[in-house]
């Protein structure tokens, strides 16, 4: 197989104008407008609202491209599309080869008849996806949702990335373009077309059986030579099928294999297929490699005291999951790079996380994506893209394009050690329950698709990957109960949409929850890139264009002033914004994980963001951390130290919370200080840390201390220390940070350099020093957002350029 690549320079021309406008494939108008200094910076201030017009508006692309007479010759030529967003029009040399619909299918097109030795024009015309949308509202009936008074469209209609509409966290850029890469294949005797790799364990030997697809294979004979390999070695000896149709299977025993397992679980070893397709003279036709890890995940609902589990097993082993909501990375999926991916994923592998859920109001990801989280341990928890409303499941020819959607994205995706579930949507069923939903969709529409087309084809071509319809999900009784405690998986939105108190959460003992959350602002520094001096204020215009939450800063308020005090200006704000989100979710996070195997599992939204803006991220759109990913590395460690305070008791049980999969023995230390640091009590012990358990070690009665300084003034200071080494600490107070005393610290910092712009940096208080934090320009911390006690020392590692100007600040920086 011969291929050409259409890849890079192409024209852009808007419909109605002449004028011819440098573009890249794969890229979209916004991205090309912009490198053509045609198109203002989205982020800055209001400009997104001067960019409306390009979702208005029909675009063409363009290039010519030269083929050897050799290549017309060849039996097929095959016009080969991954990408194409969305109403798109093909013409080649004048004549036209076909129109799409689906942003999110691979499309191939037989163009031989078409092509010509010599040059030759592609053309590829995309209709506007706004006025489409409109008109098919108009003419059959509206698609309804919600967060519709942050969307231009549900875009129920047209399949579509979701969220390109807007979101309540995300811009409204509409995009059109070739967003994926376009070849065309040269076939003379055959080429794979498709790979499956089926395992089948038993003790301790797999079978991994090869399912290899081929055409066309004509009448010529075509043979498979296979073997598996492991870090550049094969470790099997070939073997050598000749096809006696378009399909084969071969099937490797592996004894003894390794196992990949989940982050903190284990390690990540991948195997490798490698396929070569040779005629009758043992020329190569084809060739295809794919890398793939041996281990089982699986779904477990059993009967239980509580109800019915939601646990995942892999390997045999229960996991609780320690994971977030994934949302694509940037406004343009095209303009997501490898390195954005690797820096987004690594971050999350190095905060403990071991599942992200690719949400259904985004994209299908690239395959780099799924790469990397099969190198690094991350689990993915995989929506097809359906979210927030309703869709026309009652339409055949959309239930056709979204069959060949789903087989697609099957296939391609299936074979990564990754992927743990299929999620047939986002919560579309809670959405079922409104009047207006049920009045656009049925039930029975609904289940044609979520029900019937989609797990059918998951157990079709995805061997082993378990299903469910949608999140939350309630598997047991009525299905409109979609957030029993007891059963399936739950969204958990009272705090913040309901504005229950923050200790709600404890109320709940939800048996996997995948979806809470709590918004914050981004740092000063972003927020000035994005806004002028006059706009630096809550309520300014530039401020509220960016905060797409339409209860948003008003609830950050709220939950503020019962938390913490007041700010005493605009940046202090926005650091204390990032200091209640953390809190929040640290809060909810360790009570489920106290509470395991009730629960097991936590998913909070979201991890990462696409645009400067108020959002529920733990990175903002630059990927700098969040005080929230900070924390998550803390929350979401193997072995975690939390205290429950009861204010009326004066007692703090302290729970120890273990995910190791092998015994250790740990040393528990606890001190008892007042505001100023004094210390009141303390005590260490040996403790023996458990195999995924969580259990109390003690429970302290504070009474005589309460009475003595005030509930206000004590705290208590937890340390779990493996091997000397501190593995896990935490701080439980009687009293909200708001009504503590505490006093302004003197924080000294000495710095060590360690060389590569990276230096140790060793932190210590006079006085107790609450969510301390480091600033400085184009600097990353291992830590940050932590507590500090008198006579603690806090070392961590800084990489930057250089440590002059750097700050430290703490809560009381942040008070009136």
């Amino acid at each position: 197989m011969q291929k050409v690549s259409l890849n890079g320079a192409w024209e852009l021309i808007q419909a109605n104008d002449e004028t011819v406008i440098p573009a890249t494939v794969p890229g979209c108008v916004h991205t090309d407008l912009m490198a053509n200094d045609m198109f203002p910076d989205y982020n800055y201030r209001d400009n997104e609202a001067l960019m409306q017009w390009i979702g208005e508006t029909d675009w063409t692309y363009r290039r010519t491209f030269t083929l050897t007479r050799e290549f017309t010759r060849l039996k097929q030529v095959i016009l080969r599309c991954e990408g194409l967003d969305t109403l798109a029009t093909i013409r080649i040399n004048g004549i036209n080869v076909a129109s799409t619909d689906n942003m999110f299918r691979t499309y191939e097109f037989d163009v031989k008849r078409v092509v010509r030795a010599g040059d030759n024009l592609i053309e590829i015309t995309f209709r506007a996806p706004m006025p489409y949308l409109r008109q098919m509202d108009a003419e059959n009936r509206a698609m309804v949702g919600w967060v519709d008074e942050a969307r231009l469209n549900t875009g129920g209609w047209l399949r579509k990335q979701p969220s390109n509409f807007g979101w309540d966290w995300g811009p409204k850029l509409p995009t059109v373009g070739i967003w994926r890469g376009i070849e065309l294949l040269g076939v003379e005797q055959g080429r794979i077309t498709d790979v499956e790799l089926i395992q089948s364990h038993k003790d301790t030997v797999v079978n991994v059986t090869v399912r290899i697809s081929v055409q066309p294979r004509q009448r010529e004979t075509v043979t498979a030579v296979i073997a598996l390999a492991r870090d550049g070695m094969t470790i099997t000896d070939m073997r050598r099928i000749t096809f006696d149709g378009d399909l084969i299977d071969a099937t490797f025993t592996i004894k003894n294999p390794m196992y990949w397992y989940p982050n903190g679980m284990g390690d990540q070893p991948l195997y490798e297929v490698l396929i070569g397709l040779l005629d009758r003279e043992l020329n190569q036709l084809d060739y295809h490699a794919m890398r793939f890890g041996i281990r089982t995940i699986e779904l477990d609902r059993h009967e239980d005291a509580w109800g019915e589990s939601f646990q995942f097993v892999v390997n045999g082993e229960p996991v609780f999951i320690k994971g977030a909501n994934w949302i694509p990375a940037k406004p343009f999926p095209s303009a997501v790079t490898y390195n954005d991916y690797k820096h987004l994923l690594q971050m999350a592998k190095d905060a403990n996380i071991n599942m992200l859920r690719v949400w259904g109001g985004g994209i299908y990801e690239s395959n780099e994506f799924y790469h990397l989280c099969d190198e690094m341990g991350i689990m993915i928890w995989q929506d097809f893209m359906f979210a927030c409303g309703t869709y026309p499941s009652f339409d055949r020819n959309f239930l056709a394009t979204v069959k060949a959607e789903a087989i697609d994205n099957i296939k391609r995706i299936r074979h990564h050690a990754c992927l743990a579930l299929w999620c047939g949507n986002n919560e579309i069923e809670q959405g079922m329950q409104t009047d207006n939903w049920y009045e656009t969709v049925s039930w029975d529409d609904y289940s044609k698709l979520f029900d019937e087309m989609l797990p059918s084809l998951v157990d079709t071509y995805s061997d082993g990957v378990d299903y469910i319809p949608g999140s939350p999900h309630s598997p047991i009784g009525d299905r409109m109960d979609w957030q029993n405690p007891n059963w399936g998986d739950t969204h958990l939105w009272q705090v913040w949409h309901g504005h229950l108190p923050v200790e709600w959460y404890r109320t709940r003992f939800d048996r996997f929850i995948s979806e809470f959350g709590f918004q914050s602002f981004p740092m000063p520094d972003v927020v000035h890139s994005f806004t002028e001096a006059q706009d630096r204020e809550l309520l300014s215009p530039v401020m509220k264009h960016h905060q797409r939450s339409a209860i948003g800063n008003e609830t950050i308020t709220h939950y503020q002033q019962q938390w913490f005090r007041d700010p005493k200006d605009f940046n202090a704000l926005l650091c204390l914004s990032q200091i209640l989100q953390g809190m929040i979710i640290q809060y909810a996070v360790e009570h489920w994980r106290r509470n395991m195997p009730r629960t097991m599992g936590t998913l909070y939204w979201q991890y990462n963001d696409m645009w400067a803006a108020a959002s529920w991220s733990a990175l903002d759109w630059l990927g700098n951390k969040k005080a929230l990913l900070y924390m998550t590395k803390r929350f979401y460690a193997p072995v975690l130290i939390s205290g429950v305070e009861d204010a009326e008791a004066n007692t703090v049980a302290i729970h120890l919370t273990s995910d190791l999969r092998v015994e250790k023995v740990g040393e528990l230390s606890w001190h008892l200080t007042d505001t100023s640091g004094s210390v009141l009590a303390q005590s260490t012990e040996q403790v023996t840390i458990p195999v995924r358990e969580s259990l109390i070690i003690e429970t302290l009665d504070l009474s005589e201390h309460v009475a003595r300084h005030g509930a206000e003034n004590v705290m208590l200071w937890l340390a779990m220390r493996i091997e000397g080494a501190v593995v896990s600490e935490n701080l439980v107070t009687l009293a909200k940070p708001k009504d503590l005393p505490l006093q302004s610290p003197t924080i000294t910092v000495k710095s060590r350099e360690l060389g590569g712009d990276r230096y140790e940096v060793v932190l210590e208080t006079d006085q107790p020093a609450l969510y301390v934090w480091l600033t400085l320009p184009n600097a990353q911390f291992s830590d940050n957002f932590f507590h500090l006690r008198p006579t603690q020392l806090k070392s961590l590692i800084m990489s930057a350029p250089a440590i002059t100007n750097l700050q430290v600040n703490s809560l009381v920086d942040t008070y009136l």
